[in-house]
């Protein structure tokens, strides 16, 4: 059998690689959405390697295991797949290690994760980790051969007590065994600058990947800074809000936006792109489609 490679491997080299994140589908029809838009992403730009997402409260935890080995095994990419500590043991998060490890899977993203549905506080399990950072450690332990990723938030964790400590938090999660760090997507460049200044300051010194979003709608840029404290540029929100109901016109507006990010990051240094995409081709082909023919980055494939 082949293992996934480390994903540290694909950083830190001239060719700055890109990178899709996908969400475990719910139904058979998300199911057959989920799979179009891989074929269509490893024919037109094939992304580096990808990830997977583990659903609030481990709510898609089969699922998440399925599509990792379908995006592996039948796509052939490398795949990062998501695990939280929510609902689980430490016995059971061994068990699906163990899982992970003998499908040849070898790269996880650590997270405290998000509490199940019609609860608003996370709560432990009795048996399991409280935070991202046990995880690691949990991981590092148990499965050594693991490349571990951690999130980071440029804007601040929303239920941080405040950004001193949300970055002591990201650096117990380093010094526990990370070996990168993936940030919650942004729409303002000087946060993702800020935040690698802080980090290096503190002493992490792990590569950063930033996390971009295309836009799809002033409605969706503002729902997802509510859930995950990012904020909308006033010029982006100006934008939007002047093609409201042209989702057309809204997604290039989108791309318009995230392309230019993409360019000023990588410009000054970025190890790679991370694209939030909802599990949809058309935004991510666009973006680094321009961005190819632009130079901003190489010929994918």
């Amino acid at each position: 059998m082949t293992f996934d490679r480390h994903i540290t491997r694909f950083l830190g080299q001239d060719r700055k690689p890109v990178s899709i994140e996908f969400s475990p589908p719910r139904s058979e029809e998300a199911g057959r959405q989920i799979l179009k838009t891989a074929a269509l992403l490893k024919e037109r730009i094939s992304p580096d390697f990808v990830s997977i997402t583990y659903g609030a409260g481990g709510s898609t935890r089969e699922r998440t295991e399925e599509y990792a080995s379908i995006l592996r095994n039948e796509y052939g990419f490398d795949v990062v797949a998501h695990l939280t500590c929510v609902g689980a043991s430490k016995d059971e998060i061994r068990a699906i290690l163990r899982e992970y490890h003998a499908a040849g899977l070898r790269n996880i993203m650590a997270l405290r994760g998000d509490p199940p549905k019609g609860q608003s506080d996370f709560r432990p399990h009795p048996e399991g980790c409280a935070y991202a950072n046990e995880l690691v450690e949990l991981i590092r332990i148990s499965e050594p051969d693991f490349c571990i990723g951690v999130a980071g938030y440029p804007e601040t964790h929303p239920q941080a007590p405040s950004q001193e400590a949300d970055l002591i938090n990201l650096k117990r999660k380093v010094d526990a065994g990370a070996s990168f760090i993936t940030t919650q997507l942004f729409f303002d460049n000087s946060y993702f600058f800020d935040f690698v200044n802080r980090c290096r300051a503190i002493g992490i010194t792990v590569p950063i990947i930033p996390g971009l979003m295309p836009a799809l709608s002033h409605e969706q840029v503002i729902r997802f800074g509510s859930m995950n404290g990012s904020s909308v540029p006033a010029e982006l929100a100006v934008r939007l809000a002047a093609v409201e109901g042209d989702a057309e016109a809204a997604r290039k507006v989108g791309i318009d936006w995230a392309c230019q990010q993409a360019r000023e990051l990588l410009e000054r240094g970025a190890d790679a792109l991370h694209l939030y995409i909802m599990n949809r081709s058309e935004s991510a082909l666009a973006m680094v489609d321009r961005l190819v023919e632009e130079g901003v980055i190489a010929p994918r494939g």
